[in-house]
């Protein structure tokens, strides 16, 4: 954990790093947005950020919004009221920590951090078998290729071979190779100088100076242009890179953790990937199986979640009974962890007492799971019919949109999970979406609330 802390307040920030630093966070302290700024830009990286109230926090989001890093920012005051705290919130902050510092709060704040992306919660045979494969590499600095459906854990599984290697003490850090537009992701991973392009308005530490020593996260490779792969092959071979703009090579010493949700051995057969990259990147692969095949880990990930949404939203702590446990063995969850995180944390608020029962696991249109595969099949032969009568006279183009559309509502607005279910590349889903949104057509934007009504 990386922890960094901008102003002073008199001394209580001093206090809390104290805290965080026996907590076993690394910490570093600025006295401003600027040089808060300056140093991300430095390539010193930081998992969250703890800021005085009295800053502008707003200004600092918008600022970290525009150099595209992803940093949860928690706002701390001394004495603050209500109002403070609200502001603050609305500014952009996650969270609001009351000065002087309270050691469990703190301690509390990171763990949630730093287990976002490192607990690793299974008990199935099956995913026994990756974990020990993944333990048994994790020391070496061999590339590693993780392969497996969308909301699966990838990123969870890099996290923990982080975790587990000889680099565990340097830093992690994740680039997602889809969610960055093309003509940006070279610089966003090796960084560029000042004036190398418009908007470049000072020099910009890259992912892999940011990584160096520990380990860098490529997630979703297989989205990345063909033209920069060969750029990235040569860092990756030759251990340095060049900034965009710079004019000398820089060395570096990272490891390389790769995910994919599709076989890209197809996707070098489509032309779209490089084996050579695939060679390089392939040293050794954890599959990890769509969570309809780990029937074990579907009823330890759903008491996990119930515990943890109970705790969240100040509930006591809600059982699962074994009427709603034989409704989420026989889903199919194509959208795997993610999706059944999502049914628990739905089901939490919405169950009746202490208890989740049957009733309360509700799909994100707000219709019950299956209680059996029979139930399954009518309810999906009964929609069919319903919809091939529907789509008689209807435009092909007309179709197309309107199923696009109701998967992204589907999945919250998450685009690769939205691109996984229709079975296109993120790339094409983003130019469908530019088109209907060109065509003044309202598209879901990402962590949006669904239009589906959800039965109570």
């Amino acid at each position: 954990m990386r922890l960094l802390i901008i102003g002073s307040l008199n001394g209580q920030i001093g206090a809390a790093s104290q805290i965080a630093i026996s907590r076993g966070a690394k910490v570093s302290q600025v006295d401003d947005i600027e040089m808060a700024m300056a140093s991300l830009r430095a390539g010193k990286g930081a998992d969250m950020a703890m800021i005085d109230v009295n800053l502008p926090i707003k200004n600092l989001i918008l600022m970290l919004s525009s150099e595209r890093i992803n940093l949860p920012v928690i706002a701390c005051g001394v004495n603050a009221d209500a109002t403070t705290a609200a502001n603050a919130i609305r500014a952009g902050a996650k969270e609001f920590l009351p000065l002087p510092p309270d050691p469990e709060l703190i301690a509390a704040v990171l763990e949630a951090v730093s287990q976002e992306n490192n607990k690793l919660v299974f008990a199935d045979p099956m995913m026994k078998d990756v974990v020990a494969l993944a333990e048994q590499i994790a020391p070496s600095s061999a590339s590693v290729l993780i392969n497996g459906e969308t909301g699966t854990g990838k990123e969870v599984m890099a996290s923990y071979l982080h975790s587990h290697s000889n680099r565990a003490d340097k830093p992690f850090v994740c680039v997602n190779c889809a969610a960055i537009p093309e003509n940006l992701l070279e610089s966003e991973l090796f960084g560029h100088e000042k004036g190398a392009f418009t908007g470049a308005i000072a020099r910009r530490i890259g992912k892999f100076e940011e990584a160096n020593g520990g380990t860098l996260l490529l997630d979703e490779i297989s989205e990345m242009d063909i033209q920069l792969q060969a750029k990235l092959l040569r860092a990756i071979q030759e251990k340095t890179i060049d900034r965009v703009g710079g004019t000398k090579p820089v060395p570096v010493d990272i490891r390389i953790i790769a995910t994919s949700n599709r076989d890209l051995a197809e996707a070098v057969a489509e032309k779209i990937f490089r084996e050579d990259l695939l060679f390089r990147l392939n040293v050794v692969t954890l599959k990890i199986p769509p969570l309809r095949q780990r029937p074990v880990d579907i009823e330890v990930l759903s008491r996990h979640f119930a515990k943890k949404y109970s705790e969240s939203n100040g509930l006591t702590e809600r059982n699962i009974d074994e009427s709603a446990l034989a409704r989420l063995k026989t889903n199919p969850w194509k959208g795997n962890v993610r999706e059944l995180e999502n049914t628990i944390h739905r089901a939490v608020l919405l169950c009746q007492g202490d208890t989740i029962t049957g009733d309360a696991i509700l799909m994100p249109d707000g219709s019950a799971a299956p209680t059996n595969s029979t139930e399954s099949v009518v309810a999906n032969s009964s929609s069919s019919a319903t919809s091939d009568n529907s789509l008689v006279g209807r435009k092909v183009a007309d179709v197309e949109k309107d199923l696009i559309l109701n998967t992204l509502d589907h999945c919250f607005g998450n685009r690769t999970h939205a691109a996984n279910i229709l079975g296109i590349s993120i790339r094409t889903l983003r130019n469908k979406l530019k088109l209907y949104s060109d065509d003044g057509i309202e598209v879901p934007s990402a962590g949006s609330e669904q239009r589906y009504p959800v039965r109570a």
